[in-house]
């Protein structure tokens, strides 16, 4: 066997080393173990946001800036990515508020229209599309319903749905699939409402885990199979993690678990990973997928690019080391102030677009990035591993292809030594200070 080695720790190219296996000496130290024959969940990919605000932005760039970014994001040759997370109505990632229907007395929604949506959006995932040579996967997730159906009458500010336009919300949301569907894109998935928990001076909705699952139960799920929408996935929550088994167990119940695909979470409240452990052991065959995670300027601060980098990956590695299938990145391309964005909300992104310079700027977590989604491939599954120091982050794959991948971080300062044993062989090997690395070994 041979391990081969890329590793990255800053812009430059990953540097690529060969290292063989010998017979394990019978080391006891600096141990990374492999257990091939231990088998857990299979990855579906990775992917990310197109935003109103990621596809204006892309709508400023040169012909040559575009096809750089969409190949090194979709093409198979790079990151690979095969899932697109996309907003119903304005989110707080758009120019302004916006909605595809604002009439409370179209019932019918006769005036429902996608013209916003058509303006940025579409162009950039059709392009996206091209690029990656394949069908991409996308999700659609609501920020808030049209403001007249709201108890607070804004999109902004939180508010709740009003019990009387439920039935009317449920068919605006399967509108929004058809229109994809009958565009041609494929609709894999929809979530219920991002972030149901928070108030925000952005557009926002206020679910409690009893109304979100009265909604699916007598609202949704009638109006998909109304519209022959049966085969799109359902997933609630859709927020932070810490809450994400609380409301698997206060949803899912006889009637409504042929109707709940999984749960989507977000990273913003920290790793909770035991949470994530705790809702794939009470519902094993409901997913668990990362429907966003970025550094967000007001919360982490953006300057130390390293730093975020090392975050971001120690979240992915713990994600997918406790039951992720899916891993959707938020915007995939925003400007040099980390915007635009109509309230203010700025984050990072891995690719950013200077405006005034005209330059298409790469920031490191777009390696790391890579790091994933070009090597785990679709189909791969994860494999038991066993690791020496807290240190170091690590997750293993059997991939289609028959190889294992193994992503291994090192958050520490100072170089981390490794003995990779495997199948009764062992590899040598050092992983420079705040550096990722991945292995394929065949």
């Amino acid at each position: 066997m041979e391990l081969t080695l890329w590793t990255t720790r800053d812009l430059s190219p990953a540097q690529k080393t060969c290292i063989p296996f010998a017979p394990d000496p019978g080391v006891e130290n600096q141990v990374v173990n492999l257990y091939p024959e231990v088998t857990f969940e299979t990855l579906e990919g990775f992917g990310g946001a197109i935003t109103d605000s990621a596809a204006y932005v892309y709508s400023l760039m040169n012909e040559a800036q575009k096809q750089e970014l969409l190949e090194t994001y979709f093409s198979p040759a790079r990151m690979n990515y095969g899932l697109v997370r996309i907003h119903m109505d304005s989110c707080d990632f758009s120019l302004g508020l916006y909605e595809a229907d604002s009439d409370p007395e179209d019932r019918n929604l006769e005036k429902f229209s996608m013209e916003r949506t058509e303006k940025y959006i579409l162009p950039m995932l059709s392009d996206a599309q091209r690029a990656a040579g394949r069908p991409l996967e996308l999700m659609l997730s609501p920020w808030s319903p049209p403001a007249f159906m709201k108890t607070n009458g804004r999109r902004v500010g939180g508010g709740r749905l009003k019990p009387e336009y439920r039935a009317a919300w449920a068919d605006y949301l399967c509108r929004y699939i058809r229109e994809f569907r009958e565009r041609g894109y494929t609709v894999r998935r929809i979530s219920l409402q991002n972030e149901p928990k928070a108030v925000q001076t952005w557009d926002s909705c206020i679910f409690t885990a009893r109304e979100q699952k009265e909604f699916l139960r007598d609202f949704m799920a009638p109006a998909m199979r109304r519209h022959g929408l049966e085969d799109v996935e359902v997933f609630i929550w859709d927020h932070n993690k810490e809450r994400v088994y609380e409301w698997l167990r206060d949803i899912i119940d006889r009637d409504t678990d042929p109707l709940v695909a999984g749960a989507a979470f977000h990273w913003y409240s920290g790793d909770h990973f035991e949470a994530l452990d705790l809702a794939r052991r009470r519902f094993p065959d409901k997913k668990l997928i990362i429907s966003e995670s970025c550094i967000e300027f007001s919360k982490f601060g953006g300057e130390d690019a390293v730093r975020s980098a090392l975050r971001l990956s120690h979240e992915i590695m713990g994600d997918l080391n406790h039951g992720m299938t899916a891993f959707y990145d938020w915007n995939l391309l925003l400007d040099e102030t980390g915007g635009p964005n109509h309230v203010g909300n700025l984050c990072l992104a891995p690719f950013l677009f200077d405006t005034g310079e005209k330059q298409l700027r790469p920031q490191l977590i777009a390696r790391h990035f890579e790091h994933f989604s070009h090597y785990l491939l679709p189909a791969s599954v994860r494999i038991g591993h066993s690791r020496y120091t807290d240190e170091l982050d690590v997750t293993a794959w059997r991939r289609p292809d028959g190889a294992l991948a193994v992503v291994l971080l090192n958050r520490s300062g100072e170089g981390l030594p490794i003995c990779l044993r495997l199948n009764g062989e062992a590899a040598s090997l050092e992983l420079p200070a705040e550096a990722i690395a991945t292995g394929l070994i065949r």
